[in-house]
């Protein structure tokens, strides 16, 4: 099983040349380079050429480099999305996706540019409209054209445009999120949550990369450099976990055990989903291992 771990996943705009250097030694798993909301209308043409120099540099090590595009819609998505094509970065995020079409036609517009297989698609789910569609956009996954791989939640946006309040615990949101959940899981996509704004309150952060790693979220969104390493934590399997998911591992792969559908291992009854999600465990810590 090959995974690629997204625990920490840094916005950083793409109108500021210090912070797109630094990407390059931060310890997250993956950068956004962000051309949208970040970037002042009167800045983007620049941030564009500056994040296409950037990417096309490269040094960014084991982090997957990702770039948010403007809408297709808008002024600059057009020009957004060649440019990302020729910087060459591991994913293209689509903001304020809503419908599969959205996706297709990014798809197509990728073959016409020659886009390498490689460089994939991620969607920022934001909106209402996009909760409420989340199954045939989360289904679209299975045409490889539109290329999707993760969805990105927008929490701010969501409260925006909705007027929920973003309260610890997330009460008014957490039916949304774990709607998107499902449905991206169900088609094989990883779910990235939204971001902590109080980037100075350690404990809320905490608490939120808790609540995030309990409702199975393959990792958060951040902010801020200094909320990396609380969130690599957080959604590390523990060393317990870990040496558990080997020894399930072990016994379902005793020749003796092969045709059998639950064991025992210390006392506690284990069955054979079990054995594949400790796969799945022992495979996300291997990853991480590898990448440091």
């Amino acid at each position: 099983m090959s995974i690629r771990p997204r625990r920490s996943v840094l916005y950083m705009p793409g109108s500021n040349a210090r912070a797109l250097e630094k990407a390059r030694s931060l310890p997250c798993d993956a950068v956004i380079l962000d051309l949208e909301d970040a970037v002042a209308p009167d800045a983007k043409v620049e941030a564009r050429a500056r994040i296409l120099e950037t990417v096309k540099a490269g040094g960014f090590g084991p982090r997957e480099v990702v770039i948010r595009i403007n809408g297709l819609d808008t002024p600059w998505g057009q020009d957004d999305l060649a440019a990302a094509v020729a910087a060459g970065p591991d994913a293209i995020l689509i903001p304020k996706v809503e419908d599969p079409e959205q996706l297709l036609v990014a798809g197509r517009k990728l073959e016409a540019l020659n886009a390498p297989a490689s460089i994939g698609i991620w969607a920022m789910i934001e909106t209402p409209l996009a909760i409420l569609d989340i199954k045939p956009v989360a289904a679209s996954a299975r045409n490889p054209l539109t290329r999707l791989k993760v969805f990105v939640l927008g929490t701010n946006d969501l409260a925006k445009e909705t007027r929920a309040a973003l309260v610890p615990g997330r009460a008014p949101m957490v039916g949304w999120l774990m709607t998107v959940l499902a449905a991206g899981h169900a088609y094989g996509i990883e779910v990235l949550d939204g971001v902590w704004n109080a980037f100075q309150d350690q404990e809320g952060f905490a608490a939120e990369c808790a609540q995030g790693v309990e409702m199975g979220m393959d990792g958060k969104t951040l902010i801020h450099p200094g909320q990396i390493e609380p969130c690599n934590a957080a959604f590390s399997p523990p060393d317990a976990e870990v040496a558990r998911a080997r020894a399930i591992i072990e016994v379902f792969d005793r020749p003796e055990n092969a045709g059998k559908g639950v064991l025992q291992l210390d006392g506690r009854m284990v069955e054979r989903m079990h054995a594949d999600m400790a796969r799945r465990t022992v495979a996300l810590a291997d990853a991480i291992a590898a990448r440091t």
